[in-house]
């Protein structure tokens, strides 16, 4: 049998390519002759860059130190470099919410590490450049990240105003002469939120909770992201405008960047239908698999594309209300050891599952 083992990462205790490899070393402990194809996945978040970088054999991998992070400490930033001269940079490894280690920042966190990873991808050759959004620690609606480029965002007298969303709303002028272009291959950003830049949807009254913004955080930042949205143009009304805290919106305004699904987008990239073309079954999954899932994440995109390919899907999912999905709490019997030996239970579940394709359960 030929089988596709495309998880997504299970947060917080195994990886998409941890959770791939405890699946199949379960499943060749009972079935060691079939054909087995890891996939990890990813939907345009945290772990875009490891799936990617582990389908394409032909793509490098490049670190840039000392970046800024989100609170202006230095960090390790890189980027990935595909062979068609694309650079992919994950927002979240130089500009994460885990950065900042519980030291939130709602009105000073900035983008501009990532700025400093896409800055050293071009200045390697990149002629395009996908940039992954999820994870953001940051509502300054890209601003660092393209002040890393040349963008300059002034106050009063001219004066270079800091990092963060929360001192956007004392900006008087915005200034990209100095702005460097995008790569003649365009710009393509990966999310899966269409909220708009501002308004009741938008970055800062949705997501500015989740960074640590109170109600006058929320209000300071409403108020800097429509200051700068005047100032720099561009459509803030823009389905998915909003993501990574408006950063989506920045690149669109400055460097004309476009927006798609990123799940879609990663499947597309993983060679997803390849891999699904004559197989006999695909495994999927993630921590928690719900109704959720099938609305633009990772493990929905693998059982769309699995029902148009008539494959077969088996999904493992740390927990679940699903009774689709074997999960590792029922297999462990603890909420606690299911997430401390995650791996263990993974390799659990791949043997499960061998057992039943054995036993000729396969349905579609």
């Amino acid at each position: 049998m030929r089988i596709v083992l495309a998880p997504d990462s299970f947060k917080g205790t195994a990886t998409a390519a941890e959770a791939a490899r405890a699946l199949a070393d379960g499943w060749r402990s009972v079935r060691p002759g079939d054909e087995l194809l890891p996939l990890p996945m990813a939907d345009g978040g945290e772990g875009t860059l490891a799936a990617v970088a582990t389908a394409h054999p032909g793509a490098t991998v490049h670190e840039v130190p000392g970046c800024t992070g989100p609170d202006g400490r230095p960090v390790p930033g890189r980027y990935l470099l595909l062979p068609d001269g694309t650079a992919l940079v994950e927002l979240a490894t130089a500009s994460g919410l885990p950065l900042l280690e519980g030291r939130l920042a709602p009105l000073a966190a900035t983008t501009r590490g990532t700025g400093e990873a896409i800055a050293a991808a071009l200045d390697a050759g990149a002629t395009a450049l996908t940039v992954a959004l999820g994870g953001s620690a940051s509502t300054d609606g890209g601003a660092g990240l393209l002040s890393a480029l040349g963008l300059r965002v002034l106050g009063h007298a001219g004066t270079l105003l800091p990092d963060g969303g929360g001192a956007l709303a004392t900006a008087r002028q915005i200034d990209t002469r100095r702005l460097r272009p995008a790569p003649p291959g365009g710009v393509r950003l990966l999310t899966d939120v269409t909220n708009p830049l501002h308004g009741p949807d938008g970055a800062a009254a949705v997501y500015g909770p989740q960074k640590g913004a109170g109600p006058s955080e929320i209000a300071l930042l409403e108020h800097g992201l429509r200051r700068y949205a005047e100032l720099l143009g561009g459509d803030p009304e823009q389905p998915g405008a909003g993501a990574a805290g408006g950063t989506a919106y920045g690149l669109a305004a400055a460097w004309g960047a476009r927006t798609t699904p990123g799940a879609a987008a990663v499947a597309d990239l993983l060679g997803l239908d390849a891999a699904l073309a004559g197989a006999d079954l695909v495994v999927t999954g993630e921590g928690r698999f719900d109704s959720t899932s099938l609305l633009g994440k990772a493990v929905g995109e693998v059982m769309d594309r699995a029902r148009r390919a008539a494959v077969p899907v088996r999904v493992v999912a740390g927990d679940s209300t699903d009774r689709r999905a074997l999960t590792l709490l029922s297999l462990a019997g603890d909420s606690d050891d299911a997430q401390r030996r995650a791996t263990h239970w993974l390799k659990v579940a791949g043997t499960r599952l061998a057992r039943s394709a054995g036993a000729g359960a396969l349905k579609h």
